[in-house]
């Protein structure tokens, strides 16, 4: 595995590949890697010649409370971690590369990004696709993988590559959850140890949504309770919001019908964990 430091190196390396018609598959990341970031890199080793991994924690998508400082850097182990997983290239752009004296661009989308975590953290989706719009076209790739975890993100960067016609395509995979049914994210290293139990219920919520809609129940607002109901059983867990959303347009589904998702974000101490599951409706 090489490691690629400048933005100039990158896009020399990446246009070589395209000369050579080799395919370029790239996971964005900002560390702290887990074995949800080793599936995104073994789903992008199945289908690409090259796989790129980027490093870099994005200042653009933390708010002025949020945990930017505190957020994990571990660099020597996630470069391990990614040359075991199979990548070709790591790519660790500093951030002054990034955002130079000077920089004064902000890639904007629209409604995709105005609910759930863009009510709960403003600007929060303006930093993450300037970022990724500027990712890609550095690292040129033919896809660009998401975990199903950040599920409006997801949907966000494949508005985005879509509206701005950037011929490269969003794969998003399925969440990877610890044994106990906890999605894996790098912020679960936060979690105090009288905290982590407790967070299971994140998944046990979403599990009751899903089992309620397999009953019978239709009712976006019944749903949305009987999972507030999950959630409260634990004293430590304070409820940011659950989302019963269409999955195409993210739009609130007051009677569910196809397919829903099912998306919680809460407070576990200071930690801040978001979660979501896929539900398809039964027809009656």
């Amino acid at each position: 595995m090489k490691v690629i430091k400048t933005i100039s190196a990158m896009q020399k390396y990446s246009t070589h590949c395209r000369k050579i018609s080799r395919s370029i598959g790239f996971v964005p990341t900002m560390g702290a890697l887990h074995d949800g970031h080793r599936a995104l890199i073994k789903a992008d080793r199945h289908t690409n010649r090259i796989v790129v991994v980027s490093l870099f924690v994005n200042p653009l998508q933390f708010g002025p409370r949020e945990d930017f400082q505190q957020y994990p850097r571990t660099l020597t182990q996630d470069r391990l971690f990614c040359e075991k997983a199979g990548a070709d290239i790591l790519f660790v752009p500093n951030g002054h590369a990034m955002y130079p004296d000077g920089f004064q661009t902000t890639v904007l989308v629209g409604k995709v990004t105005q609910g759930y975590e863009g009510q709960s953290r403003p600007a929060h989706f303006d930093g993450v696709t300037t970022v990724v719009t500027k990712l890609c076209h550095i690292v040129a790739p033919d896809r660009v993988y998401f975990g199903q975890k950040d599920y409006q993100q997801a949907i966000v960067v494949k508005q985005m590559l879509l509206d701005l016609n950037m011929p490269i395509k969003m794969v998003m995979r399925p969440t990877v959850r610890e044994s106990d049914g906890l999605a894996m994210s790098s912020r679960n290293t936060h979690l105090k140890p009288n905290e982590r139990g407790p967070a299971t219920v994140i998944y046990h919520a979403l599990k009751e949504g899903g089992r309620q809609i397999r009953l019978g129940e239709r009712s976006g607002a019944r749903i949305r309770g009987a999972i507030e109901r999950v959630l409260n059983t634990e004293a430590v867990v304070n409820v940011d919001y659950v989302g019963i959303m269409h999955p195409d347009t993210l739009e609130e589904m007051k009677k569910l019908t196809g397919r829903v998702v099912l998306a919680i974000a809460v407070y576990i101490g200071k930690t801040r964990l978001i979660d979501n599951v896929i539900v398809r409706v039964p027809t009656l």
